[in-house]
């Protein structure tokens, strides 16, 4: 019952019936990989500024991940970058919403389709935000979703996929014919940690359950974002391809129900945070492109970010430090992903100054009260 529920109310967003659901989104981007047929000596085009998670799911099926620069103002790669990767051996291109912008998605997808290549949007924090007035997830052959913690709305972990080229639609319930379902210490260990998230994190208590959390997740003693392997590993985890349990139906009907009210916070947020870094003439995200943004969180640029980061918690700020490093959260031997820093500039320098502002805090005047104190640290 759960689970009809939620389909429904995703569909309804985003328009569109054809939605597989998964243990992580990392799974579903995974699924349709697979039935993409994408195997070995295939290479994958991807943005060279993204989660470690994705060239995994490439790497799990034997392909080779191709990584392209991004430009500095939308912090995604042009359509020129993906133009210039292409090879005889091109399988695939995936495009995505970093921080919930898109850019050029419709003329990426259109020149995938001319050169025979197919063409998947990494949707992972652009749910519920649009592109030229269409659902993120609307132009390529397929999308994939995240609903973990801190996404756009969370089912503490799990993902989904979307297609719009309805011949994968075979291939792809034909491959999710091997998913596995959640283990019942699996969801024992889920419902745990969603009834602490939801009655037991405070402001008091947050740093230090945070750290605490991604030591737990990192070692595997709990379920996590990215576990000890992904980030060290290019092999398969063991029962790695499982689906969408009960627990995640149940909470994701529950948190969906609010995502239009969280986009406009936002997207308010935002919009105050603009106003006030282009009048100091700081890096900020560029008015025009606030239309096709959805700001699950907002990027600044800062000279020095560990100072920043101390700054922002004594000031009880709760900065966020997506992307900073071009793997994330991976911090060295990038080769094992096949990944060149020299090939990524713009990227690699990004990832070095960048952390996130809070979208969706109550308080955005006292975020800006602390940039204006810190003023002289940003970029």
């Amino acid at each position: 019952m759960s689970e009809t529920i939620f389909r429904q109310a995703v569909s309804a967003i985003l328009g569109n019936e054809n939605i597989y659901f998964y243990w992580k989104g990392r799974i579903a981007l995974y699924a349709l990989l697979k039935a993409m047929k994408i195997e070995k000596g295939d290479e994958v085009i991807l943005p060279g500024y993204t989660c470690v998670v994705v060239p995994n799911a490439i790497k799990y099926l034997g392909a080779k991940p191709i990584y392209i620069d991004v430009e500095k103002t939308t912090m995604n790669p042009s359509i020129d970058h993906f133009f210039r990767a292409i090879t005889p051996k091109t399988k695939a291109i995936i495009t995505q919403n970093t921080f919930g912008l898109s850019t050029q998605v419709d003329e990426i997808a259109e020149m995938a389709k001319e050169k025979n290549i197919y063409s998947i949007e990494d949707c992972t924090h652009g749910f519920g935000g649009t592109f030229k007035g269409k659902p993120n997830g609307s132009y390529c052959d397929a999308a994939f979703f995240s609903t973990q913690w801190n996404k756009p709305f969370s089912t503490g972990i799990g993902g989904f996929a979307t297609v719009n080229n309805v011949e994968l639609l075979p291939e792809l319930k034909k491959v999710n014919q091997s998913l596995v379902q959640p283990t019942i210490k699996d969801s024992m260990i889920l419902s745990a940690l969603l009834f602490a998230r939801d009655n037991v994190l405070s402001p008091s208590n947050y740093w230090q359950l945070r750290s605490i959390y991604r030591w737990l997740s990192k070692n595997n003693l709990v379920i996590g974002s990215s576990e000890g392997k992904e980030l060290n590993s290019v092999e398969i985890p063991k029962d790695y391809f499982k689906i969408m349990g009960n627990v995640q139906y149940k909470k994701g009907v529950k948190n969906i129900s609010g995502i239009y009210q969280l986009l406009e916070k936002r997207k308010k947020n935002a919009e105050l945070y603009t106003e006030f870094l282009s009048k100091e003439k700081k890096y900020h995200v560029e008015k025009e492109l606030h239309k096709n943004h959805s700001f699950l969180k907002y990027p600044i640029l800062v000279k020095e970010r560990g100072v920043f980061e101390n700054r922002a918690i004594n000031a009880k700020i709760d900065l966020g430090d997506w992307f900073c490093t071009p793997l994330y959260p991976v911090e060295k031997n990038f080769k094992l992903w096949d990944l060149n820093l020299s090939d990524i500039p713009v990227a690699n320098i990004l990832s070095k100054q960048i952390v996130n502002l809070p979208a969706d805090t109550e308080k955005p005047l006292k975020i800006i009260e602390f940039l204006k104190d810190n003023i002289n640290e940003i970029i």
